[in-house]
């Protein structure tokens, strides 16, 4: 995003009258977070993605260095909505800095750093009273691209993820799903249960990255196609967030 002409620091972050930046940072984040479980989009629970990066952290390619905390989980959220084919990240200048470049057109995760700092005026009560001085904690926000964003980097920064294999089947797991006799549909990047047509959606096979979990996620939905009313007939009249949404989940992981 491109910004013209000058703006405030409130104007930037957003913030309203009398509230910090980094409490309405936070708050976008919470927001993004919700918004991607209310699309069904658990970066940290959901084990397949369009995406075929390796499993794993993402981290710097410039440093090496792993991101933490609450970043994890907004550059896995990248990953798997966007499609990206691995985890390294880098800043605009270290692009440049490695000799590459952002591709024009290009848009960026916003990632945060928390600090802290001491005010002048803590420093000076803190010395006056012979006390020690209280840092104040903030949260600066700045901009990442995935390497695949990138152009021009050199080559081993591009190296992707081993390709997944086309299948692998548990005999036990398929006789099971087979003896059920639920309508299961293979295809798109959702898994979910649908009461209304009583079928059951999983992606295919090849888009987990551990294949143990395609099994994992259709037991999960096969525990939701028992509430069908022709079975034992629960009530999924709930909405996300709902008690009644949040009783179904806890049946389907019993």
């Amino acid at each position: 995003m491109h910004a013209t002409g000058k703006r405030s620091a409130r104007a930037k972050t957003g913030a309203k009258k009398g509230q910090r930046p980094s409490a309405n940072l936070y708050s976008e984040i919470t927001e993004r977070i919700i918004a991607d479980l209310e699309r069904g989009c658990v970066p940290w629970v959901k084990p397949w993605g369009r995406a075929k990066a390796a499993l794993g952290l993402p981290r710097n390619a410039a440093t090496g260095r792993t991101y933490s905390g609450i970043n994890i989980l907004i550059l896995w959220g990248a990953v798997i909505e966007r499609g990206y084919p691995g985890q390294n990240w880098l800043t605009f200048r270290q692009a440049l800095a490695l000799g590459g470049n952002v591709r024009k057109g290009e848009h960026g995760t916003t990632i945060v750093h928390a600090d802290r700092f001491i005010p002048k005026d803590e420093k000076q009560r803190a010395k006056t009273e012979d006390d020690e001085p209280q840092a104040i904690p903030f949260l600066k926000r700045f901009t990442v691209f995935n390497v695949a964003q990138c152009e021009g980097l050199p080559e081993h920064l591009y190296a992707e993820a081993e390709p997944l294999p086309e299948r692998e089947i548990i005999p036990q797991a398929e006789a099971l799903i087979a003896s059920c006799g639920a309508d299961v549909r293979i295809g798109g990047e959702r898994a979910f249960y649908m009461p209304g047509s009583d079928y059951i959606q999983l992606p295919p096979q090849p888009a987990f990255f551990e294949q143990i979990n395609y099994y994992r996620t259709c037991f999960h939905e096969l525990g939701h196609w028992t509430g069908h009313p022709t079975r034992l007939a629960r009530d999924f009249s709930g909405s996300f967030g709902s008690k009644t949404y949040a009783r179904e989940e806890l049946v389907a992981l019993s």
